[in-house]
């Protein structure tokens, strides 16, 4: 049992490392298009957008599709 609990801890954490630096790299511009974001306040962003990152991909995708409902009217 908690081999089983380790490795979903393992795989929650890689999903957020790899989330959290394409969100840093790409999609805070996305999200925030307004603010200009820069290196500092990216590296300060990391940690956050690697531990939430189900909200980060959900605001994301969220930014994503008005982008694209906006591009359309």
């Amino acid at each position: 049992m908690a081999i089983i609990l380790f490795y979903g801890l393992v795989l929650y954490a890689l999903c957020g490392i790899i989330i959290g630096v394409a969100f840093v790299t790409v999609g805070v511009a996305r999200v925030l298009p307004h603010a200009s974001v820069t290196a500092p306040a990216r590296i300060l962003w990391l940690p956050g957008a690697a531990i939430l990152w189900p909200y980060v991909l959900m605001r994301w995708r969220q930014a994503r599709a008005a982008a694209e409902t906006r591009s359309i009217l």
